[in-house]
């Protein structure tokens, strides 16, 4: 059995997660997801909805098999867990690929790292594209 993990905020479920995660699960038997735990979201705005909810909203997904939380200090944790085959990375995530196999290398796990190239182009399948528009619509 082929256990995938994807991994991400999901702070505003929208199409693109749909995509992405969808196309994980293509990947091999099993999809994990390890939801942000927000004490370790560092390269965006920290998440607007809590730990727990955005856990529950990811969990609900039909191709999602396991969802879990991050870890509140080291977000390799939860892999020595998982045992992934595959880490599949969305499109638009901030991790370097080369950058993340050197590090799962130096802590003897041996997953394949695959970029998910699918994306939608809706101009709503941006989680920072939802916020604004939200906000625009709160200022009238």
């Amino acid at each position: 059995m082929v256990r995938v993990l994807a991994t991400g905020t999901f702070d505003i479920l929208h199409p693109g997660h749909l995509m992405y995660l969808r196309e994980a699960k293509r990947l091999g038997d099993e999809l994990f997801v390890i939801v942000s735990n927000s004490t370790t979201v560092e390269h965006k705005p920290k998440p607007l909805l809590p730990d727990e909810q955005r856990l529950e909203m990811v969990a609900a997904i039909k191709d999602v098999d396991h969802a879990v939380l991050g870890d509140e200090k080291d977000i390799f944790k939860p892999l020595e867990v998982i045992k992934p085959d595959i880490i599949a990375l969305g499109f638009d995530q901030h991790f370097s690929k080369d950058k993340l196999e050197s590090q799962l290398q130096e802590r003897g796990i041996p997953a394949k790292v695959v970029r998910i190239d699918a994306r939608r182009d809706e101009h709503f399948c941006d989680t920072s594209a939802i916020m604004n528009r939200i906000l625009k619509k709160a200022v009238r």
